[in-house]
């Protein structure tokens, strides 16, 4: 039953972000700051992050340290995995940095525009350094989501929702880089999608380490929530750090207690 779960709850994070990002880019909902729309990017993130922020503190971190694992082990995990995902990001802007100008996202999810002919028009590359990207960072989303659904079956829906949250702006940016290294449009929504999908074998991936390691589950949740707390600090909040009139500041809040709300109304409601 809990590998069902995991991935099912796998796939429509990895798989519901995209078309989520798809159906909101069709409605008119754009990527960059709009803080004159009813439901902006910067809404989206701010969304996404209070999700984040509410999943980590109120669901993962606590179960962990229900655990018999000792709790400075648990903190030192922490510190160790957002030191980690640090270096990670380091390592990806030190690795892309040369084609990467945009600043759309974390852990490979910094997008590139493509590089322009003397003509003016742009080059048909780069997608599939973006899908790598976003494959692995994937990948990871769904060893974190087993971890969760390993420990409760509430908390890993509540991990799942909060990656879906997440990820929904990121891949925004996805979209709008590979449309422009490619007129098809419906492809570019194909190849995201299947990058998305690798969230899956995450998932499976996650169920079979965490089902032969449980001893191992507390520092699992510690990992996930240095993920989720990294992404929501050093990614997320820094992109809303605008001077924005009172207003669009208003709405950032709003819209980041909304992520906190739904975090605890589905955490209320599974219970």
């Amino acid at each position: 039953m809990n590998l069902f779960a995991i991935l099912s709850a796998t796939l429509f994070a990895g798989i519901g972000s995209v078309w989520i990002a798809a159906l909101l880019m069709r409605l008119g909902v754009r990527d960059q700051a709009a803080p004159n729309e009813l439901v902006g990017g910067q809404h989206l993130l701010s969304f996404a992050a209070g999700a984040l922020l509410a999943t980590a503190f109120m669901h993962l971190l606590p179960e962990a340290f229900e655990s018999d694992a000792g709790i400075k082990e648990l903190f030192a995990v922490l510190l160790v995995g957002v030191v980690f995902f640090f270096l990670l990001d380091k390592a990806e802007l030190w690795h892309h940095g040369h084609e990467h100008a945009h600043e759309g996202g974390h852990h490979g999810h910094h997008h590139a525009h493509p590089d322009h002919t003397e003509s003016g028009e742009p080059r048909r590359s780069g997608g599939w350094a973006i899908l790598t990207g976003d494959s692995v960072h994937c990948f990871g989303d769904g060893i974190l989501i087993a971890s969760a659904f390993m420990a409760d079956t509430r908390l890993g829906l509540i991990a799942a929702l909060s990656v879906m949250a997440h990820e929904v702006p990121h891949h925004m940016g996805d979209l709008v880089v590979l449309r422009q290294t490619s007129r098809n449009r419906r492809a570019a929504l194909v190849k995201v999608s299947l990058a998305g999908a690798v969230t899956m074998l995450g998932g499976l991936t996650g169920w079979w380490l965490v089902d032969r390691l449980q001893d191992w589950l507390p520092y699992f949740l510690a990992v996930a929530s240095s993920s989720f707390v990294y992404v929501a600090l050093a990614d997320l909040i820094p992109q809303l750090q605008r001077r924005l009139t009172a207003r669009a500041t208003a709405m950032q809040v709003a819209w980041l207690l909304a992520g906190i709300g739904m975090v605890t109304l589905v955490s209320s409601l599974a219970h």
